[in-house]
């Protein structure tokens, strides 16, 4: 356990229940708390909190992006308005909120003029990026899940295991744009060597 962590992508509301509500986004924020669950039962004489980030770190991958971002149709982009600084939408779940600590949170898609979809670019307020934490945790092994699977879920991955961790892919906590392109994607990531488990 002390080797690994949870590496939980843009579970945020507008991804959810939003301005681009993603289809299996609701049952993957379901299947992600059961997963952590699973993972973070206190050992005897620690508070649950304690336990939870002691024993298994989870970091949180947000986008957060400027009114004016780029990525938006109304700028150009492809992507209706999403997940704004500020707004209910770019809050990550009510149901994962107990996990989040500032230290593990990490923003990408800050710069109004760039897209940024693999969480390996997000840095978090310190300014320190995933794998400057990952290596400070001494984490070898990373569990994935998230939204959306063709995009940053994928991409999230796929730097994860460039950077020589073993990936694991969590398929039943994934929210996806299109299903045919999320099975595409899973069979991409698996011919990689990424892990789908």
């Amino acid at each position: 356990m002390k080797d690994s962590a949870l590496i939980i992508v843009d579970m945020l509301n507008d991804f959810i229940d939003g301005s681009m509500a993603c289809p299996n986004a609701k049952e993957a924020v379901n299947e992600t708390a059961a997963f952590i669950d699973g993972k973070t039962a206190p050992e005897s004489g620690q508070d649950d909190e304690n336990a939870i980030l002691g024993q298994f770190p989870i970091l949180f991958i947000c986008d957060h992006h400027p009114a004016d971002h780029c990525s938006f149709i109304e700028n150009g982009g492809q992507w209706p308005a999403h997940c704004v600084t500020g707004t209910r939408g770019s809050a990550i779940h009510d149901k994962l909120t107990p996990y989040v600590s500032e230290e593990l949170t990490f923003y990408k898609g800050c710069d109004k003029n760039q897209e940024q979809y693999s969480g390996w670019e997000g840095m978090n307020k310190a300014g320190q990026s995933v794998e400057e934490v990952l290596d400070l945790l001494d984490i070898s092994e990373v569990y994935v899940c998230g939204i959306a699977t063709e995009y940053c879920v994928k991409a999230t991955a796929e730097d994860l295991f460039k950077a020589g961790k073993k990936v694991t892919v969590l398929k039943d906590a994934l929210g996806y744009v299109d299903r045919d392109g999320h099975i595409k994607a899973m069979d991409e990531m698996r011919s990689e060597g990424i892990l789908i488990a």
